[in-house]
């Protein structure tokens, strides 16, 4: 075979044809993708179920919207502390060990929320959530970083993610119908069933976790030799659709300041989508819809569409291999879709559907950027350097989500609107494209980049 006319490349000293290639990563993705996919789903919402379940715990505890509005902001601040060791440990004693301390332990403490009484119980379990959850989330990117290279990693890393949508999609529903009919069984509020419901789970899943995966393609015995030999070929030849950083490793990364860039392009994007994750039930419930089921089924609407939205995204972005203007434009239309919900809200029939289709054109914006930024992050990070600056970006990005929803309260609380809090997060998405777009370059945009990318693959 000519060489020239394989797209792929050699393996293991011989072409590889491109069916040969797709059914080994068709391999790949079912072992792996199903699983992760129900790992995270259960993750989000152990995360936003307070979003529902403050609707009701409102009637029967004393807390205001300042005190859940910390709450969820504090979650993140265990987050951050502990993301960077968690995310080290993982690259020294393997992924499954480290995925199953992680859920069993987060499961439990998510459960513990039903037993909150006081707003200093209420603090202490949503930090020690963040705590014990840190280094789920950029684990799981650095695990994709052992099996797939950068061409697949955006389509990997979106459906991925497409599990927060889905989640975000059935949170409203089933979080409705929980608070709705579970109220008062066994003598426990509908609040307290959800967070015993929804948090269990994880910890069953982090036994299935240890069971199932495998810590990389080496240790996979569903995989023969050829398949293993493909694999590693991909990544020793990976291309990069950017200008990475040089490879010194995690402590020469923390000496360069395009990481910080990315950390703060994410502290800008998570503060600004988990403010609206957070508020989602109750924007909706300021259209004069009151019904706690009807508000949960509205709230699925935008994340239904998102999905197909954010897979469009990077597919996209990988077949063009561009990740910088595709992210840019996904925060734009976050951005604008906000805009829409703050020139349409309203009681009428009218306005309700033009401030929905204005949350489905943001969900659309802001589910796509995550995945996107990822795989941007993971192509600009060098091997070395990978698993703590994940854990480093993801840990400063994390920061957002613990002030942005305060901000957001307390503007509202101040001026009796949540318009100028909707203008504060469209400001926050229009700036983190922009900082990518000035930090990051293109791979090639400059005289030797190629040279430099070349070396590093």
């Amino acid at each position: 075979m000519n060489p020239k006319s394989n797209p792929i490349g050699p393996t293991a000293g011989r072409a590889a044809p491109a069916t040969e290639d797709a059914a080994v990563y068709r391999k790949v993705n079912w072992r792996l993708l199903p699983l992760l996919l129900v790992c995270y789903m259960v993750a989000f919402l152990d995360r936003i179920n307070i979003g529902y379940a403050q609707l009701q715990m409102k009637q029967t505890l004393s807390f205001d919207a300042p005190v859940y509005a910390l709450g969820a902001g504090i979650f993140f601040i265990g987050y951050f502390l502990f993301e960077i060791p968690s995310n080290l440990m993982l690259e020294k004693i393997g992924a499954r060990k480290t995925l199953l301390r992680i859920m069993f332990c987060w499961g439990l403490a998510a459960a513990g929320m039903m037993f909150v009484g006081t707003p200093t119980q209420f603090y202490v379990l949503r930090f020690l959530l963040g705590a014990l959850e840190a280094g789920f989330f950029p684990g799981i990117i650095l695990y994709f970083t052992y099996w797939y290279p950068s061409a697949r990693r955006g389509q990997v890393i979106a459906i991925f993610m497409s599990a927060a949508t889905v989640a975000g999609m059935v949170a409203g529903p089933i979080s409705g119908a929980i608070l709705k009919y579970f109220d008062h069984v066994g003598g426990y509020f509908g609040w307290q069933w959800l967070f015993i419901l929804q948090g269990l789970p994880a910890a069953i899943l982090g036994i299935v976790i240890y069971l199932r995966l495998d810590d990389g393609p080496e240790h996979a015995d569903w995989l023969s030799p050829a398949e293993k030999a493909l694999l590693r070929e991909r990544l020793e030849h990976d291309e990069k659709d950017i200008e990475g950083e040089s490879d010194g490793g995690f402590l020469h990364m923390l000496r360069d300041p395009k990481a910080y860039c990315l950390a703060l392009t994410y502290f800008l994007l998570l503060g600004a989508t988990y403010t609206v994750v957070f508020t989602l039930p109750s924007l909706i419930h300021g259209w004069g819809i009151h019904d706690l089921f009807t508000v949960g089924l509205l709230a699925a609407v935008p994340q239904v569409c998102a999905i197909g939205g954010m897979i469009w995204f990077a597919r996209h972005s990988d077949a063009h291999k561009e990740r910088r203007r595709h992210y840019a434009f996904a925060t734009t239309l976050a951005a604008a879709g906000l805009g829409v919900v703050t020139l349409t809200q309203g009681h009428a029939s009218a306005q309700i559907a033009a401030s929905l289709a204005g949350l489905t054109l943001a969900y659309i914006g802001l589910s796509s950027a995550t995945p996107l930024f990822f795989a941007l992050t993971s192509e600009y990070l060098s091997k070395g350097a990978a698993a703590g600056g994940l854990a480093l970006i993801s840990s400063l990005g994390n920061l957002g989500p613990a002030v942005a929803p305060s901000i957001n309260a307390m503007l509202a609380k101040s001026t009796g609107s949540n318009v100028y809090g909707l203008y504060l997060l469209m400001a926050m998405y229009v700036a983190s494209g922009l900082v990518v777009l000035a930090a990051i370059r293109a791979a090639g945009t400059h005289p030797g980049a190629s040279a430099h990318v070349a070396g590093r693959t």
